[in-house]
């Protein structure tokens, strides 16, 4: 292995136990949050299912980013954010159960992003929690050196 392959190895690492630690809790804040700008209240039967849909969430997420930064630098399929963005159905799905309604989106957002009726899709992963900003950065800039360290050695 390279030092730069080390580097994307490690830089993968540190950001999938950053999304794993922080993604459960956006996810809760996020229901909670936009329940409560709906009706004033964020109800006990809410935050369980907040805290479910959450570690669902996580369990669903965390084995598929561990497979992408895992994966050969010339094998990466997707990104981080487009598999963090998969545990915004999660979050859906307890707020329709609990009769909110969808919000009022972009119709350029909407278009692309038809599932997302609440408008929770982060557009980075620092909408998730602000630290996975540099992490993420540091992934991409260390999975652009791998790459360029093996075309250009």
């Amino acid at each position: 292995m390279t030092d730069a392959d080390q580097m994307f190895a490690d830089a993968g690492q540190l950001l999938l136990t950053a999304v794993s630690d922080a993604l459960g809790p956006w996810l809760v804040r996020s229901i909670e949050q936009l329940h409560h700008s709906w009706d004033g209240t964020i109800p006990a039967e809410l935050s369980v299912a907040a805290n479910n849909a959450a570690a669902a969430a996580t369990e669903s997420v965390v084995p598929r980013l561990r497979d992408l930064v895992e994966a050969d630098v010339d094998a990466q399929w997707t990104t981080p954010l487009q598999i963090v963005r998969g545990a915004v159905s999660f979050a859906t799905a307890v707020l329709a159960d609990a009769g909110v309604p969808g919000v009022v989106r972009d119709p350029m957002v909407e278009k692309m992003s038809p599932g997302d009726v609440y408008g929770l899709e982060p557009a980075a992963l620092a909408d998730v929690d602000p630290e996975l900003h540099t992490l993420g950065l540091v992934w991409g800039a260390s999975k652009a050196k791998a790459h360029l360290a093996r075309r250009n050695p």
